[in-house]
């Protein structure tokens, strides 16, 4: 059953600038605050940010966290985890990323913030995680898991889009 938007509620104009400046200082995502409001919704166990009918970001517990509709929308520039091409399609069918298959990631990464996850050849977001290690240490670890997946490509919160069209 496809997830419904509920309990929809327009942002005060303070809230609304409090919210992407955090998306800016987080990721260094530039939202433009003019022209689109801003709402908080339930979609299925989540709580999103809509800007119109388009999910940019998601709450998670205190965080907040971009989705990969809002990062294609609106490109990030910080904390990013750069993996090969060969754990593409693990992490397009909701996989948690493991170190082997980073190539890189940005070094103000601490373990516990809220990271965006891109492939090294086309740098195109595929999911949005909680960094398990911190950047260094993911990029040159060997094994184990180095970010826990809460968003990816295919999930309830990226069909929202599809859905309302």
């Amino acid at each position: 059953m496809a997830t419904k938007i509920r309990r929809r509620s327009r942002l005060r104009q303070k809230e609304a600038a409090e919210v992407l400046h955090r998306l800016q200082d987080d990721f260094g995502m530039t939202v433009p605050p003019e022209g689109v409001p801003l709402d908080e919704a339930e979609a299925g166990t989540r709580r999103v940010l809509l800007r119109g009918d388009e999910a940019i970001a998601l709450f998670v517990e205190e965080a907040l966290a971009p989705t990969v509709r809002g990062l294609l929308a609106f490109p990030a520039t910080k904390r990013a985890v750069t993996v090969d091409m060969g754990a593409v399609r693990f992490i397009y069918n909701g996989a948690d990323v493991m170190a082997p298959g980073i190539v890189d990631a940005d070094p103000a990464i601490r373990a516990g913030d809220i990271v965006w996850v891109c492939d090294e050849k086309n740098r195109r977001p595929l999911s949005v995680g909680r960094a398990i290690l911190d950047g260094p240490t993911m990029a040159r670890e060997e094994k184990g898991k180095a970010v826990e997946t809460i968003h990816h490509v295919g999930d309830e919160i990226w069909r929202l889009g599809e859905e309302e069209a």
